[in-house]
């Protein structure tokens, strides 16, 4: 197996147990089981488990953002949808809530790629609202919001809690004018 497959299954496998077991339960050799690689070649891709952990929020972060970018623009980019994509992701079998928020809180203070890697999401996504709410003070509400429903989503396991932000959401946009 070559290091590009091997690694496309070593994080197709973290990405499973992690986000459903949480990072610190899941050992190398859980993955490894999973993927199929051989622990010679998981360790040639990823020298530690930070580095794998590392790979994954980033790979995770793409997938997520590519995902919510797709449907909010399907609706013309309405930030209004946003909160209906969040809808659709809490009814998933399986939702835990944020895999950067839970990465976060089992590290307590992450290693520094880990920790980069969860900054950079959390970033990229209070910029991705800013580019659709061209007020900043609005925007950043609105990520407000958008982190609170996955928490309380995840913690009640009701996928309702993205329509209770959407109708916060829909009150501060129609503020903004």
């Amino acid at each position: 197996m070559d290091p590009t497959e091997a690694t496309g299954r070593l994080l197709e496998a973290a990405e499973e147990l992690f986000y459903a077991h949480g990072v610190q339960a899941v050992g190398m050799d859980a993955v490894r089981a999973r993927s199929g690689v051989s622990l010679k070649r998981l360790y040639q891709c990823f020298p530690a488990k930070n580095d794998l952990v590392e790979a994954y929020l980033l790979r995770r972060d793409e997938r997520w953002r590519r995902s919510l970018r797709e449907f909010v623009h399907a609706r013309g980019d309405d930030p209004l949808a946003v909160f209906d994509w969040l809808h659709d992701w809490f009814r998933e079998p399986g939702f835990r809530g944020c895999a950067f928020v839970n990465s976060f809180g089992e590290f307590g203070e992450p290693a520094p790629g880990i920790a980069a890697a969860i900054r950079k999401h959390k970033d990229e996504l209070r910029a991705y609202l800013r580019g659709l709410v061209a007020d900043h003070t609005t925007a950043d509400q609105l990520f407000s919001l958008v982190e609170g429903a996955t928490v309380l989503a995840a913690i009640t396991g009701d996928p309702g809690e993205a329509s209770t932000a959407r109708a916060a959401a829909k009150v501060l946009l129609a503020a903004q004018g």
